[in-house]
């Protein structure tokens, strides 16, 4: 039993690198960057996808089995491929609900995984878990957003969108008197508002040209 499992650990796939591809749907074909790359023990990824304005957006699942590789930001959008022998080329298939589609990578060079944003440390009246919900013509999708002070000095923020596979964007937030803007820069957006005495972050969500009311409120 030993030596089948140190066999099957021999053969595992070591993905970190750049990689480069696309998606190909009836209707177009949909360029992707992709990156692994090793942070603190831990492999570590991101995509970027130039047509939607993503750039850079964590991974928040990467599983590997043998030459096999499964990966995804969102947990309802997964992509799972084979690796070929010389490591250099990618194949597989993109789920997004009940429809898939082919893709290919191509290993082109080292990662480009950019650290993670951080902010200036967080007074306790920022400091924790935050909910929101956001409304627009396609639905409504609940927030959470955290704000944690890191042991060296700095914080970091994260938004997770429940109701979008939990997706997470790491984000930059700054506070000036009783003002608060939180901003992504993976998917071009902020937020602008104002800290209440009610505990509550009151503003507004700024993507593109589009601007809707957004409020937090402090997990208790």
């Amino acid at each position: 039993m030993t030596f089948v499992l140190a066999a099957a650990l021999a053969v595992a796939i070591n993905p970190s690198g750049h990689w480069e591809g696309a998606v190909d749907t009836p209707q177009t074909s949909i360029a992707m960057q992709v990156d692994f790359a090793p942070v603190n023990g831990e492999l570590a990824g991101a995509i970027t996808i130039p047509q939607q304005h993503i750039a850079g957006l964590p991974l928040t699942k990467i599983v590997i089995d043998g030459s096999s590789i499964t990966f995804g930001a969102r947990s309802d959008q997964l992509m799972a491929g084979t690796v070929e022998d010389d490591g250099k080329r990618m194949s597989g298939t993109f789920s997004l609900g009940s429809l898939s589609f082919p893709f290919t990578l191509t290993r082109t060079g080292e990662p480009k995984l950019a650290p993670r944003p951080t902010s200036a440390p967080f007074g306790e009246e920022l400091e924790g878990t935050w909910h929101g919900a956001l409304s627009d013509t396609s639905g409504q999708f609940q927030l959470l957003l955290t704000m944690v002070n890191q042991p060296d000095g700095s914080a970091v923020a994260t938004i997770v969108n429940l109701d979008e596979g939990s997706l997470q964007l790491p984000v930059v937030v700054s506070k000036n008197g009783s003002k608060v803007t939180i901003e992504s820069h993976v998917v071009e957006s902020a937020f602008t508002g104002e800290l209440r005495a009610s505990g509550e972050l009151v503003g507004t969500f700024h993507q593109g040209a589009f601007e809707i009311p957004l409020t937090f409120a402090r997990e208790r």
